[in-house]
Parts: structure tokens; C-alpha cells; sequence
């Protein structure tokens, strides 16, 4: 089960999104709430959210996605108690909340649509809620006996088990056959192996690491192995001195950054070689 959550100013669209009569959708849970339309119950956050107008994103949004084999197992009853573990893990059992659930497609998943703001007032704090609402997920699907996001990363990966060994056999083979002096040596070779590597740079313009394209699959170097990570990678390419001179390297024809942790990782290696 996968879930995601963020704390939201729209509240009445987003109601009226999770009510969609088009989408055949089902109240799957309700707490602290009279109301028996979206407007209604819009409302009645509104009267609470009114106690704390500083707190402009006042209402969360969150989306609880079983696979789709848990998904066919579950009825409405089963789709409340997910909700009732997720909020109960979450601490929000005295919050305003309604939750829906999609019946025009195969794909079950919760819209879970909780009150920010408390009855006294407060606001529940909203700090990493994206990667809380994921781990709390987690939680839920383990003790609910649900299929967990690692254990469907893991079976993806046991799939491509075959692939991932090709991979890794051609990057040791360009390793020792060719011995690359640098990153972009390095994806310009394995291309000989019909293998695209492309970098993956964050919007601080800083490389993260490498997806490798083979045979119509698209995985990042530590799912092809472990020691195809980017600060794993690094030493075992013969990197020069110069290539890391201000932290910047030539990529894909544009200047890059790398992270302070991968320049250590470069420097020590170096320091190494030389020693050797």
C-alpha cells in the first residue's frame, strides 16, 4: 500500500473530487461530521478552520492506494479500517475527517480528507507530511497483513533479476575492459553494450546518480546493484584530480555539481591510488 498526503487550502473542490457520483464513489468513513453533501461538510470545516485564520493550508489531503490484488479483496468495511489505522497512527482521531473510495476503476485507493485545524483551535503540524503520510502507510499495511511499497519494489526487482545481472555484468566488463577516466567516459561506453545511462541531476543542479536503460527497463544503479550507487560507483572510476576541481564535472554537455559526501568519497579514493 502507497500513501500520500499534503495540507491543502482548496477544501470544497477537493471534497466535491472525493464525492463524484461520476466516479461511483462510496463514503468509506466519516468522523466528527453531520453533513450529507460536500457543500455541508465543507462547512463544517470551514466553522472550525475559523478558529485559526493564520493557518491558510488547513485542510490535509491524503490518498491510500492498496495494490490492485489487496484492492479486490477489500469491501467498504475493509477500506474503514484502513482509514481508522491510518488516522489513529497519525494522531488525528479528534480531527474532522471523511474519506471516499472510486469505484469506476479497477485500482482501489482512499481519498481521505482530514480537518488541519483541531477543536481547540490548533493547527496539527504539517512538517514532512508527504513522507510521514508514506511510513505511516507503511505501518498500517504491515499490520493489516497488506502488501507493503518495499515488498512491491522487492518483487518488481526479483523480475527483473535477469536483467539486473546482465546490467551489472556489462558495467564490470566496461570497468575492466576499458577503465573510464570519467562519468561521461563511462555513459559513453556502456552505450557499447546498448546500455543508455543517463544522470540524474536534482533541481540544485547536483548529481544523484544514474538510470540505466536495457531492454525496456529503466532502473537506477542501486536497484541494478548495490555497488552501482553513485558514492559506490565514483571510486571505482579513475578519476583524476582535476575532474572534481570545484566541485563541478562536464555532463551531458552542461557543468554539474556534486554533493559534498560524493567529493569526499572521489578524494579519498584518489588519495588511495596514489598511496598505491
Amino acid at each position: 500500500m502507497i500513501g500520500k498526503g499534503k495540507a491543502i487550502s482548496h477544501t470544497k473542490a477537493s471534497i466535491e473530487y472525493g464525492w463524484d457520483l461520476n466516479k461511483d464513489a462510496d463514503i468509506v468513513f466519516k468522523q466528527n461530521l453531520a453533513g450529507e453533501t460536500p457543500k455541508e461538510v465543507t462547512e463544517e470545516f470551514k466553522i472550525i478552520q475559523s478558529m485559526n485564520e493564520k493557518c491558510k493550508r488547513n485542510t490535509f489531503s491524503f490518498v491510500l492506494s492498496p495494490t490492485i490484488e489487496d484492492g479486490k479483496k477489500l469491501n467498504n468495511n475493509g477500506l474503514n479500517i484502513i482509514t481508522k489505522e491510518f488516522i489513529k497512527e497519525l494522531k488525528l482521531e479528534n480531527h474532522q475527517a471523511i474519506a471516499f473510495v472510486h469505484n469506476d476503476k479497477n485500482h482501489k485507493h482512499i481519498h481521505l480528507y482530514i480537518n488541519r485545524i483541531n477543536f481547540k483551535g490548533k493547527a496539527y503540524n504539517d512538517s514532512f507530511i508527504g513522507k510521514r503520510s508514506q511510513k505511516t502507510a507503511e505501518r498500517v499495511a504491515e499490520k493489516l497483513q497488506l502488501k507493503t511499497v518495499k515488498q512491491i519494489q522487492q518483487e518488481k526487482l526479483n523480475g527483473l533479476k535477469i536483467i539486473r545481472s546482465e546490467i551489472h555484468k556489462h558495467h564490470l566488463n566496461c570497468l575492466k575492459m576499458y577503465k573510464p577516466r570519467s562519468f561521461q567516459n563511462y555513459i559513453d561506453l556502456m552505450i557499447k553494450y546498448k546500455i543508455k545511462v543517463n544522470p540524474v541531476i536534482n533541481k540544485q543542479n547536483k548529481l544523484q546518480g544514474f538510470r540505466y536503460h536495457f531492454k525496456g527497463t529503466n532502473l537506477k544503479g542501486s536497484e541494478v546493484h548495490r555497488s552501482m550507487s553513485i558514492n559506490k560507483l565514483a571510486p571505482q572510476i579513475n578519476l583524476r584530480k582535476e575532474y572534481v576541481k570545484n566541485n563541478g564535472i562536464q555532463l551531458t554537455n552542461k557543468i554539474v555539481q556534486l554533493p559534498t559526501n560524493l567529493v569526499i568519497s572521489i578524494m579519498k579514493s584518489l588519495v588511495k591510488n596514489s598511496v598505491k
